[in-house]
This record gives structure tokens, C-alpha cells and sequence, in this order.
């Protein structure tokens, strides 16, 4: 074996160790190889870049703000004779939907519309009061589905005082105003309050919210919207009742 072949490099002593016939380096990567290493460093480059972009431009929906909380209840009002509801408008967050009615699934879950189909389409629950009538009326619809926001993504961004127009069948449209935005997570989720006996017009607007779990599917929240009939367009409204 050699001896040992001093030298110095930038001011540092490096020992190489040098088979018989002088130091061999190793051999050189052909043109191909240099070429595939550079390709496969530019495509995780651009992975990388890719999943930074999606993240960026990921939307969420927005979360009702603690200044919007309102009220729940909307006291007494005016209200309307039952006529099945066509339609629901919210102009001040862009939403103009026919309404779909909708009951109960066989395991007595109430039904949603199909997130296939029918995802920018908002339900009338057909067991609660039409819109108008004395009672709690309910409309949901779907916050997002796997194509992007549906028709209640921006549910949670109304405030107390915007308008919802609801036409039903008769060809009179509700007015009804919001009083209260609020979020509950499912396992809070107050359901008589939703669901159950008002003695005004009330309406109850639901879609999901919160925190998404990728395990289960679902979100874990519920964003409701508390609104009340204030006014009509067509026939004339009901006396109050104290």
C-alpha cells in the first residue's frame, strides 16, 4: 500500500491514501444520470410549490363573530297563512335558491340534500311551520362539498338586521330579518330551540361549521341563523297575537 499523501488545501492538511499508480477519483456520472437526478430534484420542487399553493388557497367558511350572537328569539310579530315555500334569497351574501322539501331518513336523522347533486340547493324541513306561519320554519343547506362552497358557505358571515326573502307558493314573499348568528358544536347542538314550538314567525337557517374531522367526514359544528318576519310582499298579514 502507498504512503499516505499529504497536502494542503485552503490552509487545511488532507491526507489521501492513494492506491499504487497515484489517487484514482471516482468515476464520472454519465450525461443520462446527471440529467435524470436534475429532473427528479425540479419535480419535488414543484410538488412542494404545488402543495403550498393549494394550502394558500384553501377558503374557509366564514365563522360567526361574537358581535353577532344576537338574540334567538324574535318576539311577537306578524305572520302569514301556510303556503309551501319555492324559494329563498339572502342578498347580502350573494344567495338565490329554489328550496327542496325535505322529512326524515328511515333512521329518523332528518334529511339533507345530496351533496352529489344538489349541494347549491337549500331544503325546507316539511315538518316545521312554512315560512311565515306562527312557529318555527327550518331551511338548511350544505356549507361545502368535494367541488368547493355550496349554498350556505357564507352562512356564517350574516349579521343582525340583513334580510332573507322567502317566496312561497301563494306568490307572497316573507321578509324576514336576522337577529341572531351563532355556532354550536353537535354534541350542543340545541335542538328544541331549533326544532321546537315559537310563539311568533321564526325562521332557522342551518348548515355545518366548525373544525372539519377528516376521520369521521364530518364537521363538528353547526352554524344557525335566528331570523324573524317582519314584513310581506302581497296579501296582508295577520294580526299579531298577544
Amino acid at each position: 500500500m502507498a504512503e499516505p499523501e499529504w497536502r494542503r488545501i485552503y490552509g487545511f492538511r488532507v491526507v489521501f491514501t492513494s492506491a499504487p499508480g497515484g489517487f484514482t477519483p471516482p468515476p464520472r456520472r454519465s450525461a443520462r444520470a446527471r440529467l435524470a437526478g436534475a429532473a427528479a430534484v425540479v419535480f419535488l420542487l414543484v410538488g412542494v410549490v404545488a402543495i403550498g399553493v393549494a394550502v394558500a388557497a384553501q377558503v374557509h367558511a366564514p365563522k360567526p363573530s361574537a358581535a353577532a350572537g344576537g338574540s334567538t328569539g324574535g318576539g311577537y310579530g306578524p305572520s302569514l297563512a301556510r303556503s309551501l315555500p319555492v324559494s329563498v334569497e339572502i342578498p347580502s351574501i350573494g344567495v338565490h335558491s329554489h328550496l327542496l322539501h325535505l322529512g326524515l331518513n328511515a333512521d329518523g336523522t332528518i334529511q339533507v340534500p345530496s351533496l352529489s347533486t344538489a349541494a347549491d340547493e337549500a331544503a325546507w324541513y316539511k315538518y316545521s311551520a312554512t315560512p311565515g306561519q306562527r312557529g318555527a320554519s327550518v331551511i338548511e343547506g350544505h356549507v361545502d362539498s368535494d367541488q368547493g362552497p355550496a349554498v350556505f358557505f357564507r352562512l356564517g358571515a350574516l349579521r343582525p338586521g340583513e334580510r332573507i326573502n322567502v317566496t312561497l307558493a301563494d306568490g307572497v314573499t316573507a321578509v324576514f330579518r336576522v337577529t341572531g348568528v351563532r355556532q354550536y358544536t353537535k354534541i350542543n347542538f340545541p335542538a328544541r330551540t331549533i326544532y321546537g314550538a315559537s310563539g311568533y314567525a321564526a325562521l332557522h337557517l342551518i348548515t355545518c361549521g366548525g373544525v372539519f374531522d377528516y376521520a369521521t367526514g364530518h364537521y363538528l359544528s353547526t352554524t344557525v341563523v335566528f331570523a324573524s318576519l317582519t314584513s310581506s310582499r302581497g296579501p296582508k298579514l295577520t294580526a299579531p297575537s298577544v
